[in-house]
């Protein structure tokens, strides 16, 4: 049920012009950049955009600029997990093993999850619940697993809001959904 979903969800994101992804991302990163749990933050973990994803490419930028320490992921394939590392510069990413931007190896600077005051966490699919469809490696599922006393924010465009996601025993919800419309409180819904 969640490859039928995520197929469908990502047939739908890849239909969207890149203004409009561009946009949307720029409503969502300013409603983001609104939330006390933003402000209050000083370590954010953020994934990087790719394939129409929301754009963070931007969010990430302006967070350095203002001071936030910022750590991207990078996928260590052979281990199926990711490591987490310190980015200093827009400059120290490259295109990694999904061809997403990640730092390059000599320049990871690991960062424990315990470190990290908020998870920016992508995703495919989700619903008001905060469950989310990834894209299907599991590497955010461990990720949420070992940071559940963080703040974990999903950032998705409204058409990614799906009435309900099958969950499976090891899913870690979301906290909060920021969407281009309104943010979610999925402890509320």
């Amino acid at each position: 049920m969640k490859d039928k979903i995520r197929k469908e969800l990502k047939a739908t994101r890849m239909k969207v012009s890149r203004s409009e992804v561009l946009e949307k991302s720029n409503q969502i990163k300013k409603r983001f950049f609104e939330i006390n749990e933003f402000k209050q933050a000083s370590t954010i973990l953020f994934y990087v955009s790719y394939d129409n994803e929301v754009y963070t490419h931007d969010m990430i930028k302006k967070c350095m600029s203002i001071g936030k320490n910022i750590v991207v992921p990078f996928s260590d394939k052979e281990n199926r997990c990711l490591i987490l590392s310190k980015l200093n510069n827009w400059r120290e990413l490259e295109p990694g093993s999904y061809g997403i931007l990640e730092p390059r190896k000599e320049q990871i600077k690991e960062v424990s999850v315990d470190e990290v005051d908020l998870v920016v966490v992508p995703g495919v699919g989700f619903d008001e619940n905060g469950c989310r469809i990834g894209h299907g490696k599991g590497y955010y599922d461990d990720l949420l697993k070992k940071s559940k006393n963080t703040l974990h924010i999903g950032l998705a465009f409204e058409f990614q809001i799906i009435n309900r996601v099958p969950t499976e025993e090891h899913d870690v919800p979301v906290d909060k959904i920021v969407t281009e419309e309104r943010i979610i409180d999925c402890k509320k819904a």
